[in-house]
């Protein structure tokens, strides 16, 4: 888990957040995300949030046990070179 800071009174991000295969299904993903998060609070962000790809069914459930609501997706701004 990494854990980006905006600083005080901003949204923070908590993402990477990873978890062996063999260490699944045991709430570890849900703890490593709620530590997250706590530390954004912390550092004095205003809210959390993170960015995985709906296509991600474990990260989605994962942040979704640790209290996050799903919102709409939002695709990337990519420039043509």
């Amino acid at each position: 888990m990494t854990v980006w800071s905006a600083g005080p009174g901003k949204p923070g991000l908590v993402e990477p957040m990873g978890v062996h295969t063999d260490h699944r299904a045991r709430g570890y993903g849900r703890a490593i995300t709620v530590a997250g998060a706590a530390a954004l609070r912390e550092m004095g962000s205003s809210s959390v949030r993170v960015c995985t790809p709906s296509s991600n069914v474990g990260g989605v459930a994962t942040y979704k046990a640790a209290g996050f609501a799903a919102r709409p997706e939002i695709a990337d701004r990519i420039r043509k070179v």
